[in-house]
């Protein structure tokens, strides 16, 4: 959005002009007036989406001047900013259209969330009520930040939905390397250090952004001292207004941070491969689940890197666990080794593959695209080429 703003200090403009432009997408300062009597005089060619005005040194006698501005930008979103309470201004402002009033100095998240107020009625951007999809290990080395972080590319790819993973995995989360060679300028403990500021804005120029609509939070650094459940609970509930989608890469261990992600989540996937470790592992899972009051249709079993032809069938683990596996992901070591290592997701990399395509059934799955229209898109998507990157 094109901004105007009005007013004389200039700490302010430039206070302004830094929130809006750490925005996605920015609020950009497009010009500035001294005061009422300026912005009438000098009206801009191109008129504003967002008039802001500092009414700090607004005189009772320019209320009238306030009115005849906002009629020639009637399009335009109105923002007063005010350090003490002017009972008639703020009555009279709201007559002429200002809808939202934000006290100074300013605070750095009420701003955001008034933008964010603004933009959805704009419709710039609209609010959402993301869904929080939960990946664990039953046991060590069971792939789960693979599938975790390649599923949330293809799910923004393919469902062409806004896709956010959290990485919980403490000081040795390496979510982003799977899938970006980029190196992460935030990370989950430093937005708890901050949790105070934590807005739309604020998390989503702390991603590492795989795609447009695709970003890793990555795992939280030698600060996790300072993390606490309701840290989880605050990023999370952000979360859910800005993005479709939250993934949740757990990691294996229980603890006070993973048991609030199990608990906030709409579902969990526990990721195991048909083994026996895996097996046992993931019968104490399920118990632990079980035991936690989680619903048996919140839990849906993944197993990784599957042979049809190995000597323990789906049956045998099913009768094990006592549960049904909702999806299986082919063995396809060197598709999947070539994508960890280069750091690109393997839809990208090797979109004809058969995890490629078994993750594409996922999106199918947990989207419950399955039409006849979400149907041509994958077969157009895969068909032709060898592996050739996308």
């Amino acid at each position: 959005m094109k901004a105007l703003m009005i007013g004389n200090d200039s700490q302010l403009q430039a206070e302004i002009s830094a929130q809006g432009a750490a925005r996605l997408p920015p609020v950009q300062l497009a010009a500035t007036r001294a005061g009422l009597h300026d912005a009438l005089e000098r009206l801009l060619p191109d008129a504003p989406e967002l008039v802001l005005l500092d009414a700090s040194e607004v005189e009772p006698g320019e209320v009238d001047l306030l009115e005849r501005l906002v009629q020639h930008y009637p399009l335009a979103s109105c923002v007063l900013l005010t350090r003490t309470p002017q009972h008639e201004l703020l009555i009279r402002a709201m007559r002429a259209g200002m809808r939202e009033v934000l006290q100074l100095p300013l605070v750095h998240r009420a701003f955001h969330e008034a933008m964010d107020r603004i933009e959805i009625e704009r419709g710039v951007t609209r609010m959402r009520d993301g869904k929080a999809l939960a990946f664990i290990s039953c046991k060590g080395g069971s792939g789960t930040t693979f599938l975790s972080t390649n599923f949330g590319y293809a799910l923004a790819t393919l469902a062409d939905k806004k896709v956010m993973l959290l990485d919980l995995h403490g000081q040795f989360g390496d979510a982003t390397l799977y899938v970006s060679d980029q190196k992460p300028a935030m990370t989950l403990s430093g937005i708890c250090s901050q949790i105070g500021r934590l807005d739309g804005a604020f998390l989503e120029s702390s991603l590492v952004h795989v795609s447009h609509n695709f970003g890793i939070l990555a795992a939280a650094d030698d600060h996790t001292q300072e993390m606490k459940p309701d840290h989880i609970d605050a990023v999370l509930r952000v979360a859910r207004q800005h993005y479709d989608y939250i993934l949740l890469d757990v990691g294996r261990q229980i603890d006070a941070l993973s048991l609030r992600a199990l608990d906030k989540s709409d579902l969990i996937f526990p990721v195991l491969q048909l083994a026996l470790p895996d097996i046992r592992d993931g019968r104490r899972l399920l118990d632990i689940f079980r035991s936690l009051g989680y619903p048996v249709e919140r839990t849906r079993l993944i197993v990784n890197r599957y042979e049809k032809n190995g000597r323990l069938r789906l049956a045998d683990l099913e009768h094990a666990l006592g549960a049904d596996v909702m999806h299986t992901v082919p063995n396809d070591y060197l598709s999947a080794t070539d994508s960890v290592n280069q750091g690109i997701p393997l839809l990208q990399l090797a979109r004809n593959s058969p995890v490629a395509r078994s993750l594409a059934e996922m999106v199918e799955l947990v989207t419950e695209r399955r039409t006849p229209e979400s149907r041509g898109l994958f077969d157009r998507l895969f068909k032709g080429g060898n592996n050739e990157p996308a």
